[in-house]
């Protein structure tokens, strides 16, 4: 198979220069890229001063994680994408055992390897660990990592399962599955958009994997930090869009409802810590998703399928009341 590994880049030429010689160094058997997102920096002179080997593809406009991918990914002939954040280290021999997964089950459409925090070796990344899923709500959760609770890594998540979504971190795809839906939802703008992809994916047949025999080092929050409240936003508003969409019945609006409902308490919970930003950032997302509710009800009428998407009922449920903090205990 045909490989390209595209790292989406904008204003990033500290982390090109940081980590783009491990990607360079360790993925000889694929094609490099590098797609700008119409960065003013120095980044794309930095990568073809230094890095003649990497292709640069040019956007014209920052369109974000989704229009941006969508934009460079559309001109390329690989077999398989292998979308990567410009904050990740890879190791020796990443690619191989996730490739493997690819060539020996046909019908695997997407994969992550295990994510590991740059910062901290021994424990998982908060976008991605050990694979990741999602609860009835949409609130998603990793094996390593549920909410703010990180496991450290003590080799139990070593295996090849298959999982709802695979990060976006270090999103390997087959490029027909990709193209066949049509890519990524470029309402989402950023964040959450490889859950929905990845729930389209599934919903045609497809199976997502995570496949802990390859491991990489994410920093994480390289391009917005959890403190920022546009983080916030787009976290909050992108699940209400990815239920509306794919949630087959009239279950749906109960189920969106109740998730209001709860994002109303979180932004209390903000409010009462002075942390007025995201407190906004909630209230900026409720309103947004009502101003695009009249397209995602035409979306949802191509999209909702009747797909199993949850394993547990409340995440929230079990994390905050029961007190469930590991993966292993849910």
């Amino acid at each position: 198979m045909t490989i390209a590994v595209v790292i989406l880049n904008w204003n990033g030429r500290a982390l090109l220069e940081q980590f783009l010689p491990s990607v360079v160094k360790y993925s000889s058997e694929a094609n490099v890229y590098v797609a700008d997102n119409a960065s003013t920096d120095d980044s794309v002179v930095f990568v073809t001063n230094n890095f003649p080997s990497v292709k640069i593809i040019q956007n014209q406009e920052n369109g974000g994680y989704a229009r941006g991918y969508n934009q460079a990914l559309s001109t390329l002939t690989e077999d398989i994408f292998v979308l990567l954040n410009s904050d990740v280290e890879v190791t020796d021999g990443w690619l191989e055992p996730v490739i493997s997964v690819f060539v020996d089950e046909p019908k695997t459409v997407a994969a992550q390897p295990k994510i590991l925090d740059f910062k901290d070796r021994s424990k998982f990344e908060y976008a991605g660990a050990a694979g990741g899923f999602i609860d009835s709500l949409g609130y998603p959760y990793c094996r390593g990592r549920i909410f703010q609770t990180i496991e450290a890594d003590h080799g139990q998540y070593n295996d090849v399962i298959p999982v709802f979504w695979a990060t976006g971190a270090s999103l390997f795809i087959r490029s027909s599955s990709f193209r066949e839906v049509q890519g990524f939802d470029e309402d989402f703008f950023a964040h959450q958009e490889e859950i929905d992809l990845c729930w389209r994916l599934q919903a045609l047949g497809g199976t997502v994997m995570y496949v802990g025999t390859s491991k990489v080092y994410h920093v994480g929050g390289a391009t917005l930090e959890d403190s920022n409240p546009t983080k916030t936003f787009y976290n909050f508003r992108n699940t209400l869009f990815m239920l509306l969409k794919n949630v087959k019945g009239p279950k749906v609006y109960g189920l969106i409802v109740l998730r209001m409902i709860l994002d109303a308490l979180a932004g209390l919970q903000f409010l009462f810590k002075g942390q007025f930003g995201h407190f906004f950032a909630i209230l900026k997302a409720h309103f947004s998703f009502y101003s695009f509710f009249p397209r995602f009800l035409k979306k949802r009428k191509k999209h909702a399928t009747s797909l199993d998407y949850s394993k547990i009922k409340s995440v929230v449920w079990r994390y905050f009341i029961l007190k469930k903090r590991n993966f292993n205990e849910l």
